[in-house]
């Protein structure tokens, strides 16, 4: 679902006339919130698009990578993690990874268990707990899905050179930042619909 309802965003003028009876609005922040939102609307339809004709929720996309991340040291290395420490396994684990309730993991484990792409075993370690294991079956998933899902996201990006993808990268990081300080702290939450 988009987060941006609008389907034409104002122009500049009609910020800068809202800004009259609104004091407090800026009209340069508002128009560069609103596209960010947009893009963010933009981009986020073409990943959901490839996933929904693969059959798959972005909340099972999302533990499927966290395992995938944690069975393939080169591939947590991809993926900005370090390969050396210990990744998700337990559902518990995953829900922190992926910021959801530990009930919303584990509807998206048992679709996932159900459709063959992970198993649950006993935790290694403590043998009390669970562990999330990645199937060949969603092994396989990947290794078929993946390759498609970065060509799209290479072809989003494609319109930017090296060095403004840097700069946005840059740019992105300094409003999460701030977007982080200014939201109220909140226990994980449960947008990953299974």
């Amino acid at each position: 679902m988009p987060y941006l309802l609008l389907k034409d965003l104002p122009r500049y003028e009609c910020l800068l006339e809202a800004a009259k009876e609104f004091p407090d609005l800026d009209p340069s922040a508002a128009e560069a919130f609103l596209h960010l939102l947009r893009t963010s609307d933009e981009a986020f339809a073409v990943t959901e698009r490839n996933l929904v004709d693969h059959n798959i929720s972005q909340g099972r996309f999302c533990v499927l990578m966290l395992l995938w991340r944690s069975l393939k040291p080169k591939a947590a290395k991809l993926l900005g993690a370090d390969p050396y420490s210990p990744s998700p396994r337990t559902p518990a684990e995953l829900a922190e990874a992926a910021g959801v309730t530990r009930a919303t993991m584990t509807g998206l484990i048992d679709t996932l268990e159900r459709d063959g792409y992970v198993t649950r075993e006993p935790d290694p370690v403590d043998r009390r707990m669970m562990s999330v294991l990645l199937t060949e079956k969603g092994e396989d998933f990947l290794r078929e899905f993946l390759p498609g899902h970065f060509k799209s996201t290479g072809a989003i990006m494609s319109t930017l050179s090296e060095s403004e993808r840097k700069t946005l990268v840059r740019l992105l990081g300094k409003i999460q930042h701030q977007a982080a300080a200014l939201a109220p702290r909140r226990e994980a939450v449960a947008p990953l619909a299974g």
